[in-house]
C-alpha cells in the first residue's frame, strides 16, 4: 500500500511536468521494457518454478542453501546475456512494443531511454529471486517494501530535474520541451539506481537469514534441469500475457497521447491489484506448496477460500468505484499542469473499462496459485495463448472503429475468458479450488453491499460536483466520495453477513503449520 502510494505521487508529478506528451510516451514504453522481461524471466516464470520446488526443499531441509545459489547464479548469466542483447537490438525491441512511434521524435526518445532503463532488469529480476526466498521462509515485509524505493528515487530525480534545470521556465508548461527532455533523462536514471536499491535490500534481508548469494558460475544439477523443465513452459505463459499488453500498447500508439491514458489507467486499477492480487498470490503461492507437500487437501482448501474471500472483499467494491466515479479520481489525482481536460476523460474511459475486469484479473493471480504450487505450468500456458488471441481479436478491430480504447476492452474480456478457462481447468486439481459454504453464502452479499456503496457514490458524486471542479477543495470532496463508499460498503455488509473478520485472520495466520 505504501508503495502504491509514492506511485501515485510519482504519477501525479510525471502527469504534472511532462502530460501526455512525446517524453511521457517515450517514458512509459522504455520503462515497460525491462517491466515485460523481468516479469517474463523473474516474477512471472522463473519464481513460479522456483517457489515451489525451493519450498519443498526448505519443508525436507535438502539444501535449499545450494539450490537457491545455483538458481541465482543461472538467472544472473541468462539476464547480463540478455542486457547486452537488448542494447544492441532496442529500436527493433521499441518498434515491437510501439510501431506507432516509428518516424517521429517519440521513437528516438524511446530507443536512448530504453537502453538505460534496460539495465534495471538485471537487478530487479535478481531481486524477485531472493523475494521468493524470503517469502517461502515466511518474511515478506523487506520483499514488499522493495518498490517503495523505485517510486522514492523516482520522485526524488523529478524534484532534482525541476530544482537543477537552468533553461527557460517561463514558458507554459506545455510547451517546455527542453525540461521535459531534461526530467525525462532524470528519471531513467533513476530507474537504474532503483533497481539496484531494491535488490541491495533484499540482498541484505536473504543474508541475515542465511541465504548469502553471490555471482558463481552456474552448475548443471538435476535440480537445476527440473528448475528449467518447469519453467519453460511458465516463461511461454509470460510470454504470451506479455503479449496481451504488447497488443494494448500497440493499439495505442497510433492514437497521440493513448500510451499515457493507457498507462495513467492502468496505474489506478494496479492499486487494487497489486495491493490484494498479487499481494495474496505472492503469500498463497508458498502456503499452497508447503500444504501439498504435506499432503494436506482440507487445510490447502481453507487456505484458498480464505485468500479468495480476502480478494474479493476489496476487489468488487474497488470494481465498483472505478465504474461509477472514474472521472472524478482521474480529474482529482491528475488534472494539473500539463495534464489537461481532454486527458482526464480519455483516460477516465480505459479506466471503466479496466474496472469492469478488475476482478478477472485479481482472481487469475490467486487461481494460477493452484496450478504452480502442483507445478503445472502448462494448463496456464495454453489459457494464456486463447486469452492473448481473444484480446488481439478484440483490440485491433474495435481501434478501427472507436479507437484506442479499443486496447482496454481487449485486456477486459481477454481477463475474463482467462478467469473462466483456469476456473473451468481447477476443477481437475482436486477439492483445492472449490468453494466452500462459507464463501458461497457471502459472495452473493458482497455483490448487495458493493451495488448499494455504487449508488451511493452516484448521488454522493452528483451532490459534490461543485467542489469536485475547485482546486484544493476536490480533494475534501474525493476523501469524502471515498470515506462515504467505504463506510456504506463495509456497514452494510457486516450488517448483512457479507464479512467474518475471524476467518480472514485464521486464514492469514496459518503460516508454516
Amino acid at each position: 500500500m505504501l508503495s502504491r502510494a509514492f506511485g501515485f505521487i510519482r504519477d501525479l508529478m510525471i502527469a504534472t511536468f511532462l502530460g501526455t506528451g512525446p517524453v511521457a510516451e517515450a517514458f512509459f514504453i522504455a520503462f515497460s521494457l525491462p517491466n515485460m522481461f523481468r516479469r517474463f524471466f523473474a516474477e512471472g516464470a522463473f519464481n513460479t518454478a522456483f517457489i515451489p520446488l525451493f519450498s519443498k526443499k526448505l519443508e525436507a531441509n535438502e539444501a535449499p542453501h545450494s539450490f537457491a545459489q545455483n538458481s541465482f547464479a543461472a538467472l544472473g548469466s541468462i539476464l547480463i546475456a540478455l542486457t547486452l542483447i537488448a542494447q544492441l537490438t532496442m529500436p527493433w525491441l521499441v518498434l515491437a512494443i510501439a510501431s506507432g512511434f516509428a518516424g517521429d521524435i517519440r521513437f528516438e526518445l524511446a530507443v536512448d531511454y530504453g537502453r538505460i532503463v534496460f539495465i534495471y532488469v538485471l537487478f530487479i529480476s535478481l531481486a524477485a529471486l531472493l523475494a521468493g526466498i524470503l517469502n517461502a521462509n515466511g518474511f515478506f515485509s523487506a520483499a514488499a517494501a522493495a518498490p517503495v524505493f523505485l517510486n522514492i528515487i523516482l520522485i526524488g530525480a523529478i524534484g532534482l530535474a525541476i530544482t537543477f534545470f537552468t533553461g527557460d521556465k517561463t514558458i507554459e508548461i506545455q510547451e517546455q520541451v527542453e525540461f521535459k527532455r531534461y526530467i525525462g533523462q532524470h528519471l531513467v536514471w533513476g530507474v537504474v539506481i532503483a533497481g539496484i536499491a531494491q535488490f541491495a535490500l533484499v540482498w541484505w534481508a536473504s543474508s541475515r537469514i542465511g541465504f548469502s548469494l553471490w555471482p558463481t558460475r552456474p552448475r548443471i544439477t538435476p535440480d537445476l534441469r527440473r528448475l528449467a523443465i518447469i519453467a519453460a513452459p511458465a516463461m511461454l505463459s509470460a510470454g504470451v500475457m506479455q503479449i496481451n499488453l504488447l497488443v494494448g500498447r500497440q493499439v495505442g500508439s497510433f492514437f497521440d497521447g493513448a500510451i499515457a491514458w493507457l498507462s495513467f489507467a492502468d496505474r489506478l486499477y494496479q492499486l487494487p491489484l497489486g495491493v490484494i492480487g498479487i499481494a495474496i498470490g505472492v503469500v498463497l503461492l508458498p502456503a499452497l506448496s508447503r500444504k501439498i507437500q504435506s499432503k494436506d487437501t482440507d487445510g490447502s482448501r481453507i487456505v484458498f477460500n480464505r485468500a479468495v474471500e480476502m480478494a474479493m472483499t476489496i476487489t468488487i467494491p474497488s470494481s465498483v468505484a472505478l465504474l461509477i466515479i472514474p472521472e472524478q479520481l482521474v480529474s482529482v489525482l491528475f488534472q494539473r499542469g500539463a495534464f489537461t481536460p481532454h486527458d482526464v476523460t480519455e483516460t477516465a474511459a480505459a479506466v471503466a473499462i479496466y474496472g469492469i475486469g478488475l476482478p478477472a484479473f485479481v482472481m487469475q493471480k490467486v487461481l494460477q496459485t493452484v496450478y504452480f504450487a502442483q507445478e503445472d505450468t502448462k494448463a496456464p500456458f495454453r489459457y494464456a495463448v486463447i486469452s492473448m488471441i481473444i484480446n488481439a481479436v478484440v483490440a485491433i478491430s474495435m481501434a478501427y472503429t472507436i479507437g484506442f480504447i479499443g486496447a482496454a476492452i481487449g485486456t477486459t474480456v481477454a481477463g475474463w475468458v482467462m478467469l473462466w478457462l483456469l476456473a473451468t481447468g481447477a476443477r481437475k486439481k482436486g477439492n483445492i479450488a472449490m468453494l466452500d459454504e462459507g464463501l458461497k453464502s457471502r459472495l452473493p452479499k458482497m455483490v448487495i453491499s458493493a451495488g448499494t456503496m455504487g449508488v451511493t457514490l452516484f448521488l454522493l458524486s452528483s451532490g459534490l460536483e461543485p467542489i469536485l471542479l475547485i482546486q484544493g477543495w476536490r480533494w475534501l470532496a474525493i476523501g469524502i466520495l471515498i470515506l462515504g463508499g467505504t463506510l456504506i460498503y463495509f456497514g452494510i455488509g457486516y450488517f448483512i453477513g457479507a464479512f467474518r473478520a475471524e476467518e480472514f485472520r485464521k486464514g492469514l495466520h496459518d503460516r508454516k503449520k
